[in-house]
């Protein structure tokens, strides 16, 4: 579930094109750490995530396997390989260990998330 934010505390992370299509890259955004994902080619989707995973006790989730599982796009953790829904942030296998969701959003090229 997306943490309440207000329109002034979006955060510049870096161009789009700085991440690769379909993985993950970590910024430092107001002390945390945020996974943050481009999913996709062309006019891509951006989401982000807590970067710590509860189950391996780690700040690895921007390293995981990007994909998808039904409907769901997730990222697997790269060290148990739980699935973390990049939209809510929901630990498919154990729901008791999600993760934060961050609003994340695309302009003139700049990817930006509040948290």
């Amino acid at each position: 579930m997306h943490r309440d934010f207000q329109l002034d505390q979006w955060t510049p992370v870096c161009l789009l094109e700085d991440i690769v299509p379909d993985t993950g890259v970590c910024a430092l955004l107001n002390g945390e750490q945020v996974a943050v994902f481009r999913v996709g080619r062309g006019e891509p989707d951006v989401f982000a995530i807590a970067n710590y995973d509860p189950n391996a006790h780690a700040a690895v989730l921007s390293r995981g396997i990007v994909g998808s599982l039904g409907e769901r796009v997730v990222v697997a953790s790269p060290i148990y390989k739980q699935h973390f829904d990049l939209r809510t942030g929901e630990c498919l296998e154990a729901p008791e260990r999600s993760v934060a969701s961050y609003p994340a959003r695309v302009a003139d090229g700049m990817v930006w998330v509040a948290a």
